[in-house]
């Protein structure tokens, strides 16, 4: 049995994987980690949520996809008057779903995202200011940042924020699932706002909504994947006590 150090040291060993290798993981493999998802517990075990697995020619449609959309508006804060109009005459490249992925944080939660901006491009050698590189590092995630898997969870709208507490619970016993069998993940909030073209793809009720996606494969080697995100002390989830 697992020692309990040993299960902290196993769950602090996680981290986001942002390249792969190109090598395909096998339908057992993705099978496991979705049934070993399905352990968590769930709202009178109802599992208000589904999971569409992309893979080969669907991954690479959606990929590509994604960066033609991605492509037409990253450039919209920047551009000129003229250019904003012309952006929203199109259309073409706004989210169609979740817009919260667009929008600036609260205040309460903005100075952890803005660590973690300057953590990881600082990593990467990228200067705040160089507006292409960033761009370009974003672009990423429309590639999948290079997984062979592209899994896409959807909660189901009429239990709203109890479907995605369920869908959280499922995605981190697979997401750890993954890591114990040597896989990478990346939870992708990006890849939302996009939901059409998601179900396109494979056919979803319209009774579930886009949650987020999660890349899963083999890390590469390459230097990103040694990022370590910070990580809050308990101290900073557990609020005082009132005083009478």
């Amino acid at each position: 049995m697992m020692q309990v150090d040993q299960f902290g040291a196993f769950l602090a060993s996680r981290r986001s994987t942002r390249d792969y290798l190109p090598d395909p993981v096998p339908d057992g493999i993705i099978n496991d980690i979705i049934r070993d998802g399905l352990t968590a517990p769930s709202w009178s075990n109802t599992r208000p949520f589904m999971v569409a697995v992309a893979t080969g020619d669907v991954r690479d449609r959606l990929s590509e996809e994604f960066l033609r959309r991605w492509d037409a508006v990253k450039n919209f804060r920047g551009s000129s008057i003229r250019g904003k109009i012309g952006s929203v005459l199109r259309r073409y490249g706004f989210p169609t779903s979740n817009w919260l992925v667009v929008r600036k944080y609260h205040k309460d939660l903005l100075p952890r995202s803005q660590r973690i901006g300057k953590d990881l491009y600082s990593h990467l050698g990228i200067d705040r200011e160089d507006r292409e590189s960033r761009n370009k590092f974003w672009s990423r995630n429309y590639e999948f940042f290079g997984a062979p898997v592209e899994l896409f969870v959807f909660t189901h709208k009429s239990l709203g924020k109890f479907a995605a507490s369920d869908a959280g619970l499922f995605m981190q016993n697979l997401i750890l699932s993954a890591h114990s069998k040597g896989l990478g993940t990346c939870a992708q909030g990006a890849v939302a706002v996009w939901e059409d073209a998601v179900k396109k793809e494979f056919d979803v009720s319209k009774n579930y909504s886009l949650l987020c996606g999660i890349c899963v494969g083999y890390p590469s080697e390459s230097s990103i994947n040694g990022f370590a995100a910070n990580r809050i002390a308990p101290s900073e989830i557990i609020p005082p006590l009132r005083r009478n």
